[in-house]
């Protein structure tokens, strides 16, 4: 049996017969029925091309003995192209592929009605045996011969026994207050990347280039690529490809897409669908869940799950990279009640007792209001479920640096959740000694609730400002914790209106000034614009250009605020960095305070990059300094 160029969507192949349709319920091809199916150029002892309800199958260019009412069109004849996939690798790569397409060459000339001159020179051809598929095929290594010589071949030298040197992983650490690298104590910078909620498709118009997040947890079987199961070095590599230096990751809404209607019935089998996103807890193998797959188990955990992100932590720390671990996704409790409706802490969906009201009270028959009972932690069951879970977080990533550790992706809980969390973090850290990066990441009212308590307060590594900001006229957008509202829900109620660069400058400098030993990242509103802003006040993962120059980044992780020097300018021992916004051409630069010899670059703020042009400045007085343009970095060096 030969074929070529066949598009299928299953086909099965018993002795030389070929069917095409999709597999009966018994598993074994009985009741074979099509689903558009494509055959193109093939022979076979027996073709079967059905034509059952609601489907069309297709067979061109067939040698067989034919069966079925689908569709039939030039059988006997041969068809041009011989072979889609060479069609369309020509269409792809622009040019001619015929020199490596491997295709068995039929003959040139089926003609009833050919020439004497053709006749002759066929039957020549008559008088040797046909050339079968299997010979051609062991023929492979005479058509295309690699050449085995090795002479002239470049070899590579055996290196001396203690020679070999690692290169030392590009790990996290906080320094002056900012998050840098281990290695060489440059500033981390670059955009974070969300994780999705739920969606997403396997079919093509589902996975066109451009269209899919990254999702270290998302699952397809036995696909890989983008929208599907992600590869974590191509995940890695188009991460650093678009200055994505975080990725901020979550579990998702629920495992499976039949969920995606929003609906909070009960499914009637556990017919999932994909693509499946994991979730951290195992299931138990008993009873049936609300989406018909066993119940969870929520002391123990997904093994697969867990091994996807430490997988992407390892090749993170390897390759200068973030992993922001949100333990919790407040977003299933609190809205939409599907959200609620298939959750692992649900009652109805695990086998530990979790004491969540059963049958759920959703509010108009919609929405849920369950933040309040999942953060009380006085149900003793709930707690210890909560402690073993935070545990488990700081567990899978132990001696990884570059994970930072957050409570919940959308977090508008109350202060005596994260002061929960904090205790058992630090519990954990005494038992292990150890100490991950810890972020506060809450309302403002929580986070400065935590702050000012000392014993918690020294748990955290990196504050987050996310779910507040200062608005342009200077007033703050500041929800309250605990208030059972998610952060869309009280952007519709307090309306809140657009930051500005001099107000996420303010937003960030206030809390470096007030906790100079942690990291300030700023993820609220405005954080893609100006992060210029954040780079200047000393903030950590600020959003600057990829290419922003490394012996630059590292400059400012010794500097501190010099406000004498400038709105936004910050200064140290080795040098000067200042950012210009004013409409003026000349900037005049008291450096009285600073003597000795510096030299002058620009770095451009839409690149980031170094410019060429360099010129010495002597401190110790004031020094005018001509602006290529409104905007202008300047970045004084000192010179020893």
């Amino acid at each position: 049996m030969w074929a070529s160029g066949v598009l299928f969507d299953v086909m099965q192949v018993d002795g030389n017969a070929i069917k095409i349709g999709n597999r009966g319920q018994d598993g074994k091809g009985a009741g074979w029925s099509g689903a558009n199916c494509f055959l193109w150029n093939c022979s076979a002892a027996l073709i079967e091309c059905d034509k059952p309800p609601t489907a069309q199958n297709w067979s061109y260019g067939s040698w067989s003995q034919f069966s079925g009412k689908g569709f039939w069109a030039e059988s006997n004849n041969h068809m041009t192209p011989r072979s889609f996939y060479y069609l369309q690798l020509q269409q792809r790569l622009q040019k001619d592929v015929s020199k490596q397409a491997a295709i068995l060459d039929i003959g040139s000339e089926a003609s009833s009605s050919p020439s004497v001159e053709v006749a002759q020179q066929l039957t020549k051809e008559a008088s040797s045996p046909k050339v079968e598929m299997k010979e051609w095929i062991v023929a492979a290594t005479k058509r295309n011969t690699i050449d085995t010589d090795s002479k002239g071949a470049v070899t590579i030298k055996p290196v001396p026994n203690g020679v070999w040197k690692t290169v030392a992983p590009s790990g996290m650490e906080v320094e002056n207050g900012r998050l840098v690298y281990q290695q060489n104590k440059s500033l981390v910078t670059g955009k974070t990347q969300e994780v999705p909620w739920w969606s997403g498709g396997v079919e093509g118009k589902d996975l066109q280039q451009g269209k899919q997040k990254i999702s270290v947890t998302r699952f397809v079987p036995g696909r890989v690529g983008p929208g599907l199961t992600d590869d974590l070095n191509e995940v890695v590599d188009s991460m650093k490809i678009n200055n994505i230096v975080a990725l901020n990751q979550h579990y998702g809404l629920w495992y499976e897409r039949r969920r995606d209607d929003h609906e909070r019935i009960r499914r009637m089998n556990g017919d999932v669908w994909p693509p499946f996103y994991e979730l951290p807890f195992a299931r138990s193998g008993k009873d049936s869940a609300w989406d018909g797959l066993s119940k969870y188990d929520l002391t123990k955990y997904n093994t697969w799950y867990w091994n996807r992100m430490k997988q992407f932590a390892r090749l993170a720390e390897q390759n200068g990279l973030v992993l922001l671990h949100q333990n919790y996704f407040q977003h299933n409790i609190i809205e939409a009640g599907a959200h609620y409706a298939d959750f692992p802490w649900r009652t109805a969906n695990n086998i530990n007792n979790t004491g969540f009201v059963e049958p759920v009270n959703y509010a108009g028959d919609k929405r849920i209001f369950y933040a309040e009972q999942f953060y009380d932690i006085s149900n003793p069951v709930r707690k210890k479920l909560h402690q073993q879970y935070i545990e488990q977080s700081l567990n899978n990533f132990k001696d990884i640096s570059s994970v930072i550790q957050f409570t919940s992706e959308e977090f508008t809980g109350p202060l005596h959740f994260v002061e929960f969390w904090l205790q058992t973090i630090g519990n954990w850290e005494n038992k292990n000694k150890q100490h991950p990066l810890i972020a506060l990441s809450a309302t403002k009212d929580v986070q400065d609730g935590i702050l000012k308590n000392a014993k918690y307060a020294s748990v955290v590594d990196v504050i987050d400002i996310k779910y507040w900001h200062y608005q342009a006229d200077g007033s703050v957008y500041a929800p309250e914790g605990g208030k059972n509202l998610a952060p869309r829900q009280w952007a519709r109620l307090l309306k809140p209106k657009a930051t500005s660069f001099e107000q996420v400058y303010r937003a960030v400098k206030e809390y470096r000034d007030k906790y100079p030993d942690k990291a300030v990242m700023y993820s609220a509103d405005g954080s893609d614009r100006f992060g210029w802003a954040v780079f200047m006040a000393g903030g950590s993962l600020p959003v600057v250009p990829k290419n922003i120059d490394r012996d630059f980044a590292k400059a400012t992780v010794g500097m501190n605020p010099a406000p004498k020097l400038g709105k936004y300018a910050v200064a140290g021992k080795d040098g000067i960095i200042i950012y210009c916004d004013n409409e003026s051409s000349k900037l005049s630069l008291s450096l009285t305070d600073f003597p000795g010899n510096f030299t002058l670059y620009f770095i451009d703020p839409k690149t980031g990059e170094k410019r060429d042009f360099k010129k010495s400045i002597a401190g110790g007085k004031t020094v005018n300094i001509d602006l290529p343009n409104r905007g202008a970095i300047i970045w004084l060096t000192k010179t020893y």
